[in-house]
């Protein structure tokens, strides 16, 4: 096992749509794609194609959906331990003017205990906050063992607080900001509080703000794409994740600068296209965006 993510399995139905249909309207979408969806899981995927052999504890059914996922983590080489639910998770997304709507049926009603994994080799664990349980006793037993961990924290969770106990590279939403109701630059001094290594806040186009070990605070602008050329910022934030994950692991004694600079043109890269798969950049692609885009920025 070289890297542990932890999270929620959903499937993705992505529309490109003029107007949405309420009533008994009906509407013809311009475009679909059908993906691999969730936080922790299109981070593994994310790192899986940029040459990270993951590991990824998630929810999964045994219902066609459950099959259609399991075979795309094969196709990645994304190996599942999977926690039984009784049905898939499913996420409507519909891109709209750089934004995005997302309609969520969600199963976390777990039929099991989170698995007891053997983390021999493990070099990184990243959560999303989904699996509660098995996020916070993951976390514990990998600081205990001297692995490292990150999260991602979109969102605030029932457990974020006592979790950040145990996160080296906290990289969260400005969401989280507005929900804890402190602007992103308190949020970076919470983090480093909290012990947090590394602290970050994602702010969409406004690119990043981030926290060293040695609390000096960075700005980073996000890469300039061309609102024309921008599909789909579903997964951004997720792809964000699974490559600066990738780039720690290929290249441990770089800083989170080069890290972090890495995962934006990944992200850029994801914006231009539809769906989560299609959105997974190779390494070939982020040097193109880093090529095209970095001396703007």
């Amino acid at each position: 096992m070289e890297a542990l993510f932890i999270g929620q399995t959903y499937i993705d139905v992505t529309m490109v749509a003029d107007v949405i249909p309420s009533g008994d309207d009906k509407a013809v979408a311009k475009d679909y794609a059908i993906s691999f969806g969730g936080n922790a899981v299109t981070a593994a995927f994310a790192a899986a194609k940029l040459g990270v052999a993951p590991d990824l504890l998630t929810s999964l059914a045994h219902d066609w959906l459950g099959r259609m996922f399991s075979d795309m983590a094969a196709r990645y080489g994304v190996f599942l331990h999977p926690r039984p639910v009784k049905r898939s998770s499913l996420s409507f997304v519909i891109p709209n003017d750089g934004k995005r709507a997302i309609l969520r049926a969600r199963d976390d009603d777990y039929l099991h205990p989170f698995p007891n994994l053997n983390l021999s080799g493990c070099r990184i664990l990243h959560l999303d906050g989904h699996q509660p349980d098995a996020a916070l006793a993951y976390a514990k037993a990998c600081r205990h063992a001297g692995i490292a961990t990150s999260l991602d924290g979109g969102g605030l969770r029932s457990n974020t607080h006592e979790l950040l106990e145990f996160i080296d590279i906290a990289v969260v939403a400005e969401r989280l900001c507005e929900q804890m109701e402190l602007t992103p630059r308190e949020m970076l001094t919470y983090l480093h509080a909290r012990g947090c290594r590394i602290g970050a806040v994602t702010l969409g186009e406004r690119g990043l703000i981030w926290i060293d070990e040695k609390a000096a605070t960075h700005a980073m602008p996000a890469l300039a794409v061309p609102a024309s050329r921008v599909i789909d910022t579903n997964g951004a934030g997720d792809i964000f994740h699974g490559a600066y994950v990738a780039s720690w692991l290929a290249h441990p004694g770089a800083g989170f600068d080069e890290h972090f600079r890495f995962a934006r043109a990944a992200s850029a890269y994801s914006v231009q296209h539809l769906g989560n798969e299609t959105s997974l950049p190779t390494l070939a692609d982020i040097a193109a965006v880093r090529q095209e885009f970095e001396m703007a920025a």
